[in-house]
C-alpha cells in the first residue's frame, strides 16, 4: 500500500472518530410502533441533548420507538428539531423540542423545567450535544479552544448535574464520548480531552449516585456515516474507513442509538460507571 495513502486513511479514520460525536443529519426513514406497556419506555421521559440531527435525533426516534417521551434540544437548528418532533407525534408519540445552550446552566435549567412541566418528569437524560473544533496545539486559536470546552467539557457538566438532581430513581444517565480518545491524531488533542472528561463523569456520577438506581454511562462512537463525516472525506477515504471495520461498512447513528436504547432497557441496568466503545471495531 502507499505510504502516503496509508497515512491519508488514517487521519480520515481519526477525522470519523471526531465526526461522529457532533449531530449531524439523518436521512433515514422513521418507523414507530405504539409500545406495550411492557416497554421500559412507556410512561417515562426522556431528555436528548443535541438532537436535532445526527446521533441525537437517531437517538430522540428510538427513544420514542421504545415510548418515552422525549424532549427535543438544539442550539440553532430549530426547523430540524421541529420536523423530528412532528414525525414523532404523527406516528403516535410524544414529544417537544427545546432550545437551550448547554454551556448555560441557566438554558440547561430551563430545559430540565420545560421537560417536567410538559410531561411530569425525567427518567432518561443523553448528554450528547457536543463541538469540535480541532488543530495542531501550535495552531489552535483561544476562541476556538475556550468555545469547545464550554460545551463539551462543561456543557456536559451542567446537562449531568441537573440530571443528578432530576432523574428519577431507576433512571439512565448516559454521555457521548469519542473513540478518538483511543486513535490519539495529531490536531484532535483538544477535542480528545474534552471527549475523554464523558469517562470520568460516568463513573463518578455513577457512585455519587449510589442507592438510586440510577446507572451512568458514556458511548465512544467511531466512525458513523453522517452528512458531516461525507463532507469531509473523499468517496475513496470513506470506502477505505469502512474496510478498516471488521463489518467492512461504516455506523449508522441508528447503532449508536439502538446501543442507547439498550443501556436504558431493563437488561441494561448492570452496566454503570462505564465507558462503552462502539465503533464496529476500527480500535
Amino acid at each position: 500500500m502507499d505510504s502516503n495513502n496509508s497515512t491519508s486513511r488514517r487521519k480520515f479514520l481519526a477525522l470519523a472518530a471526531t465526526a461522529a460525536a457532533i449531530p449531524v443529519a439523518n436521512a433515514i426513514g422513521f418507523e414507530y410502533s405504539q409500545p406495550s406497556q411492557s416497554q421500559l419506555g412507556a410512561g417515562r421521559v426522556a431528555i436528548v441533548t443535541g438532537s436535532s440531527r445526527g446521533i441525537g435525533a437517531a437517538t430522540a426516534r428510538r427513544l420514542a420507538l421504545d415510548g418515552y417521551a422525549v424532549t427535543v434540544n438544539y442550539l440553532t437548528n430549530k426547523d430540524m428539531a421541529s420536523r423530528i418532533v412532528e414525525d414523532i407525534k404523527a406516528a403516535g408519540g410524544r414529544a417537544i423540542f427545546r432550545q437551550a445552550d448547554v454551556a448555560d446552566p441557566k438554558a440547561v435549567k430551563a430545559l430540565f423545567d420545560a421537560t417536567m412541566e410538559a410531561f411530569g418528569g425525567v427518567d432518561v437524560v443523553v448528554s450528547n450535544a457536543g463541538i469540535m473544533n480541532t488543530g495542531l496545539f501550535a495552531e489552535m486559536a483561544d476562541d476556538a479552544f475556550d468555545r469547545m470546552i464550554a460545551t463539551n467539557i462543561k456543557g456536559s457538566f451542567n446537562v449531568l448535574r441537573e440530571a443528578s438532581r432530576r432523574t428519577r430513581d431507576g433512571g439512565r444517565i448516559i454521555s457521548l464520548s469519542s473513540s478518538i480518545i483511543q486513535m490519539k491524531p495529531a490536531g484532535a488533542g483538544a477535542y480528545a480531552a474534552s471527549k475523554a472528561a464523558q469517562e470520568m463523569y460516568a463513573g463518578v456520577l455513577a457512585k455519587e449516585l449510589s442507592g438510586r438506581r440510577i446507572s451512568v454511562n458514556a458511548i465512544a462512537p467511531g466512525a458513523v456515516d453522517t452528512d458531516l463525516l461525507r463532507s469531509k472525506g473523499t468517496t475513496e477515504q470513506l470506502q477505505g474507513a469502512a474496510a478498516m471495520t471488521p463489518y467492512g461498512r461504516l455506523g449508522k447513528p441508528e447503532d449508536i442509538a439502538n446501543i442507547i436504547s439498550l443501556l436504558c432497557s431493563e437488561k441494561g441496568e448492570w452496566v454503570n460507571g462505564q465507558l462503552i466503545y462502539a465503533n464496529g471495531g476500527i480500535v
